[in-house]
């Protein structure tokens, strides 16, 4: 059993969740706050905090100029009506 509450396994689980997020087209910001020494765990405990809401995230990652929908225009020249 993995153990994603150490400091190294919280690392891990911050990876994952920012892989997870960005492969589907999503900047997820992710930190690690060090709890201390929890006593009903009997040893100490790091905690991931995200900026995601009820476990979405918030923002999509920006694209580049090239990815951006040009926006759009008619043509200049007037259709002739039949």
């Amino acid at each position: 059993m993995k153990d994603w509450c150490n400091a190294e396994g919280a690392k891990r689980l911050r990876e994952k969740i920012r892989e997870y997020w960005a492969e589907r087209g999503y900047e997820v910001d992710v930190d690690l706050v060090d709890a201390g020494f929890v006593p009903a765990m009997r040893s100490a405990r790091t905690d991931l905090r995200s900026n995601m809401v009820n476990g979405m995230p918030r923002r999509r990652i920006a694209k580049t100029q090239e990815e951006l929908r040009t926006s759009y225009r008619p043509n200049d020249a007037t259709a002739e009506v039949a």
